[in-house]
């Protein structure tokens, strides 16, 4: 939005009710609160590409979603672009964090290994397929949309997060108990996880921790 130009004649001290607004109009008090509102207009945002798809959907769909005015999303992000970048980001910072308290929790060491892998596991399906966790599901669905730089960005996470495994698939293979070298089981367990997206009824299908079980076992020997 252009500036708005001071008139020149206006004397050097002036009233501040004569001084006509600079840049964009006063926020209202709800734009005001960034913090809420932009988690609101996020939430609606992934609900909305997943559902929809990226192209389909429009900024006047996601304000609606979120309760907000066709042109609040603006005032957040630059365009519809930037926040699906935005919604891709957080889906991999909330991954993230799952699994790094996941780490935390338990020692990846001797026979710990198994259940560090199911609590992963675990802890993957819930990003994927728990309530409300649409965002990463729309980086599956919809990398394609992405600006290269954004794509070169959000790598960087998803090679963070994927290194997370590494540990655990490493002291397995150690044990004997991997059923595929190391790279390609974590690039064949994260594959099939990943897929569950497509498929995964919680009305029809099994629970995530009857999921985890089965993952397992496709790629750990029994002990």
């Amino acid at each position: 939005m252009h500036e708005e130009t001071i008139a020149p004649n206006l004397p050097s001290v002036a009233e501040p009710s004569a001084k006509r607004p600079r840049g964009r109009p006063r926020k209202t008090d709800d734009e005001r609160d960034d913090g809420n509102r932009r988690h609101a207009l996020l939430s609606a945002a992934a609900q909305l590409f997943r559902q929809k798809g990226f192209a389909a959907t429009t900024t006047r769909d996601i304000a609606a979603a979120a309760d907000m005015q066709s042109g609040s999303p603006f005032y957040h992000f630059k365009s519809k672009n930037a926040l699906l970048y935005a919604v891709m980001e957080e889906g991999m910072h909330t991954a993230l964090a799952r699994q790094k308290q996941v780490m935390h929790a338990s020692d990846p060491q001797g026979l710990h290994a198994a259940e560090q892998l199911r609590a992963l596991v675990v802890a993957h399906f819930e990003v994927l397929l728990g309530p409300g966790n649409d965002f990463v599901p729309v980086m599956l669905y919809e990398w394609r949309s992405l600006q290269p730089r954004q794509r070169k960005s959000l790598a960087l996470l998803i090679s963070e997060y994927e290194s997370l495994w590494m540990p655990v698939l490493l002291m397995l293979h150690a044990q004997g108990r991997l059923r595929a070298p190391v790279g390609l089981a974590r690039l064949l367990i994260l594959g099939a996880l990943n897929w569950s997206v497509q498929w995964f009824d919680p009305k029809k299908s099994a629970s995530l921790q009857d999921l985890a079980d089965a993952a397992v076992a496709m790629f750990l020997k029994e002990s």
